[in-house]
């Protein structure tokens, strides 16, 4: 029963963080979402790159520099470590992660925007932009406050709502206020570059009917490309830290232009550093066979199903395959909030907690939409006691001791019920297009019923009785083996979930790193080690000290 397919070449990204400030837990939510799924390709047999990058440009690092009277570049060099030991610490399997401040993503940047310059699609126009007089500089978005002049909610960035998505220029905010100084900014004259986005609808329209999508987000875009379709100021006025417009004094690259093709020099730079920088144009021409999908926020889809679409087809570069979307973390219900200590740090969290428990229990929450996702503490608390510590780890405790103790380490030689490995292994086929449609609730649902089963299974034959009247009885020794073989397989379902787990399990089973073809091998006649703790259960204390950690 060979579960393998043919191998596909995958380039799979996750939005860049920003070079500002550490990671925090909902952070950890899309790259540990990403990541579970690039694990799943790997463990398949397809050839998938996982690529990010620190977004490292714009005003706010600039002012945050100026803030700790350290260089913008020394300020991203220290975040840029922060983040990678982060994301070393939550085993996220990025095979480069790099930074769009980067000679790669400057020549990049460069050759996107002469190649759409040539095609017809920048054009500089005078505009009216908000002026902070006390700071002597224009404002950038992030740095606008005030009223969103669609839906009328408070409290919103000079870019777009957070409430109801909608994007505007900063000039049409309802009393809008400098976040730097509290005035009240001036309306004043510069000169800008503009992507004449509102020229490309029907391209638009081609590449998301061509591409993965999810409904909810196509829904959006026919909103956006049904209404009023802007173009697209892709400029900033000095000072700003970030990329100089060529033949334009002055004048720098807007964040969001270049950060997305930070993507791009982040492989660049992958391939480079393996000695294939040949293979760049194989991936990114835009009739190759490889697939690009981008795992995002809701709060940045405009950028990447709009604007760098467009941007990539329209500079002779190919289209993302797909942009998945997920929702926003919440902690308690709530919004994430210093104030009520529901803002949590990465490395706070990994403080008091182990890593393996978060992305287990992130799997349990992650579906294919775009709802946001609770993590409720005591939920969390609960659902990895019971189903990694009571179900799935219970299930090699209980069976290892008797092969350890009374068989010498060594498996039977027959199954006892080899019905059940098979019923087993026919539903890994619907796990397994689970994680494909990234349905990992579902899927954690499914392998903790099949962890149920593999339970009762071993409840109904007490081998524990077998083996008080006779500790080598052949009964024993193949109980247990079967349901050591059913462990392994939920192991390797739970691979692209629980990579450090899963890799002490292939340890105490005395076998290579797993991998899905191999499911349907059954361990018979063979040697495996003792077997040690795997994983402990959370405590109430550790609970409470991650709460009191955000205090």
């Amino acid at each position: 029963m060979s579960l393998k397919e043919s191998s596909r070449k995958i380039i799979v990204t996750s939005a860049l963080p920003y070079a500002n400030a550490s990671l925090h837990l909902g952070n950890i939510l899309e790259l540990v979402q990403t990541d579970i799924w690039v694990r799943f390709q790997r463990l398949i047999g397809n050839e998938c790159t996982y690529v990010c990058a620190d977004d490292a440009h714009g005003t706010p690092i600039m002012l945050k520099a100026e803030e700790l009277n350290k260089s913008p570049e020394t300020l991203i060099q220290e975040v840029y470590k922060d983040h990678k030991e982060t994301f070393d610490l939550f085993n996220i399997s990025t095979d480069n992660f790099y930074t769009t401040h980067s000679d790669e993503n400057r020549e990049l940047s460069e050759l996107i925007f002469n190649q759409l310059n040539q095609n017809g699609l920048i054009e500089t126009r005078t505009i009216k932009q908000l002026y902070d007089a006390e700071k002597g500089m224009f404002l950038s978005d992030r740095y606008i406050k005030g009223t969103c002049p669609k839906c009328e909610s408070t409290d919103q960035y000079g870019d777009n709502c957070e409430v109801c998505s909608a994007t505007y220029d900063a000039t049409e905010l309802i009393d809008p206020i400098s976040v730097l100084s509290k005035t009240t900014p001036e309306i004043r004259d510069t000169e800008h570059l503009f992507f004449r986005l509102s020229t490309l609808k029907d391209s638009i329209h081609e590449w998301i009917s061509n591409s993965s999508v999810q409904s909810q987000v196509i829904n959006k875009l026919s909103e956006w490309l049904d209404g009023d379709l802007r173009d697209w100021d892709i400029s900033r006025d000095e000072p700003y830290f970030g990329f100089p417009i060529p033949g334009h004094k002055g004048k720098y690259f807007y964040v969001w232009v270049d950060a997305p093709i930070g993507y791009l020099a982040s492989h660049k730079n992958y391939l480079n550093k393996n000695q294939r920088n040949d293979e760049f144009s194989d991936y990114w021409n835009p009739d190759t066979s490889s697939e690009l999908y981008h795992f995002i926020g809701k709060d940045i889809m405009y950028f990447h199903t709009l604007f760098f679409p467009a941007m990539l087809r329209h500079s002779n570069f190919r289209s993302p395959t797909g942009v998945f979307v997920h929702g926003f973390l919440t902690i308690n219900g709530e919004k994430m909030s210093k104030s009520r200590g529901t803002f949590i740090l990465a490395k706070t969290y990994l403080d008091n907690l182990d890593s393996e428990y978060l992305r287990y229990f992130y799997a349990t929450k992650l579906g294919p939409g775009i709802d946001d996702i609770d993590l409720n503490l005591e939920d969390f608390k609960q659902r990895v006691n019971t189903d990694l510590v009571g179900k799935f780890v219970n299930i090699g405790s209980r069976s290892a001791k008797f092969i350890n103790k009374d068989f010498n380490n060594l498996l039977a030689s027959e199954l006892h019920e080899p019905e059940l490995l098979k019923e087993f292994l026919k539903t890994s086929l619907e796990i397994k297009t689970l994680y494909e449609a990234r349905d990992f609730n579902k899927a954690m649902r499914e392998i903790m019923a099949l962890a149920d089963k593999a339970n009762q299974y071993i409840d109904k034959m007490e081998p524990w009785v077998i083996s008080k009247q006779d500790p080598k009885d052949k009964l024993v020794h193949q109980i247990c083996t079967t349901s050591l073989n059913l462990f392994r397989i939920l192991a390797i379902m739970l691979t692209p979930v629980l990579p450090e787990l899963t890799n002490k399990i292939s340890t105490f089973l005395n076998e290579d790193k797993f991998t899905w073809d191999s499911i349907d091998k059954n361990l018979l006649g063979h040697n495996i080690r003792q077997f040690k703790p795997l994983l402990g259960r959370i405590e109430d204390k550790s609970i409470t000290q991650l709460i009191k950690s955000t205090e």
